[in-house]
């Protein structure tokens, strides 16, 4: 089953390495115009080349998803170079692992306050009975208690949260919002490939934790958030989806 978003206009906020990017490039093959950001300006321009290639329209600007301003002055200009917004996606995260100041500040500021304020500064252009649509990623570590990440596990059930009240709050406005919360995803240069090197003993029960055998890919995780911004999830909000394949089901 081809999924196709032509003429959709496609924000992702955090969009330039990973799990965002992969998001990017779906709804770019897919038909939509596409804006991403991220505070790494190399990332960008790379990811807006690839979208390009499609032959959509495209725009990408650096952000630091930490600052209101910033996110407000970005969504204005995604808007403006794509026409409108029709489907937001919040995927920024400050991967704030410890248990300190910093982390828990970092996670605040960036998991949960960059997906309210991205949020309200794209609610405007999200137009009632087209098919509007916001997806906030969340993540596994939101669903269960997490000794070793704490801030980040906290920040991430604080999206689940959010994301079901505002699907409760834009529902008459015709705008559907819902939630992806990925399992463990590996890809190269990404945290678990770092973990792999760094620490294997962790890595590697963690893959043991997955019945397939296997992590999930940052595609995986695209295609979900694509049908959830498509047509054919036309009345689904307000859920959380589960990208896992059954990590932690089995023990």
């Amino acid at each position: 089953m081809r999924i196709d978003v032509s003429g959709r206009r496609v924000v992702v906020a955090g969009g330039s390495r990973g799990i965002g990017r992969s998001i990017a490039l779906a709804f770019a093959g897919a038909g939509a115009s596409v804006s991403v950001c991220a505070r790494g300006l190399e990332g960008l321009r790379q990811v807006e080349a690839e979208m390009a290639a499609f032959g959509n329209p495209t725009h990408s600007a650096p952000c630091d998803l930490a600052d209101p301003a910033a996110i407000a002055a970005y969504i204005s200009a995604a808007a403006a170079a794509l026409g409108g917004i029709d489907v937001l996606v919040n995927n920024a995260s400050g991967y704030g692992m410890a248990d300190d100041e910093a982390s828990w500040g970092m996670s605040l500021a960036v998991d949960v306050m960059a997906t309210v304020r991205a949020s309200q500064a794209a609610e405007p252009f999200l137009v009632a009975g087209t098919g509007s649509s916001i997806i906030n990623i969340s993540s596994g570590s939101g669903l269960n208690p997490s000794v070793r990440n704490p801030a980040y596990g906290a920040a991430k059930a604080a999206v689940i949260h959010y994301t079901r009240t505002q699907a409760a709050a834009l529902i008459k406005r015709g705008v559907r919002v819902n939630c992806v919360a990925p399992g463990s995803i590996e890809f190269p240069g990404g945290l678990w490939e770092q973990r792999k090197a760094d620490a294997p003993e962790l890595y590697n029960a963690t893959l043991a934790s997955c019945p397939s055998g296997r992590m999930g890919t940052p595609e995986e995780v695209a295609q979900v958030v694509m049908f959830l911004a498509s047509p054919l999830a036309s009345w689904i909000t307000a859920q959380i989806i589960g990208v896992n394949g059954g990590q932690g089901l089995v023990r």
